[in-house]
């Protein structure tokens, strides 16, 4: 962990690791010390993202434009001047397993890096999605 700080260029000006939990003397599922960390590093910046995208898609939910009426309706079920919440809570459960199938897909497929990012690999990555599906996928999620 001190090696991580040092050779991080972003680190915070504070001596040691702040590390409140103990958690980097873990070593979960008895997969090691090392490859705990890595999944800890991992799902730190995994859940980031998904914060920082669910933080943008509740202000763009609470937005006239994606909340307000529509000529065709997104889905069956869809009122006009809902909060982001009553949203969710209006789509049909096919469209929340759809939903929730997509997150499960994209998830699997993370999973499928070699090195793994328990085993060396680098944490956060995530491989390239362009083109896959027969050609369907115009881009990939993270650069």
């Amino acid at each position: 962990m001190i090696a991580l700080q040092e050779g991080n260029p972003t680190a915070q000006g504070w001596e040691g690791i702040w590390d409140p939990l103990g958690c980097a003397d873990f070593d979960f599922w008895g997969i090691g010390n090392e490859a705990t960390i890595g999944y800890l590093r991992h799902a730190e910046i995994k859940h980031g993202r998904v914060a920082m995208a669910a933080f943008l898609g509740f202000c763009a939910q609470s937005t006239p434009l994606v909340s307000g009426p529509h000529t065709i309706l997104p889905y069956k079920g869809y009122e006009a001047g809902l909060s982001p919440q009553e949203q969710w809570d209006n789509i049909p459960l096919w469209g929340k397993l759809q939903i929730f199938t997509l997150i499960g897909m994209l998830e699997s497929y993370g999973e499928i890096l070699d090195p793994h990012y328990c085993d060396g690999g680098l944490p956060g990555y995530y491989p390239p999605i362009k083109g896959k599906g027969l050609g369907q996928i115009p881009y990939n999620l993270f650069d």
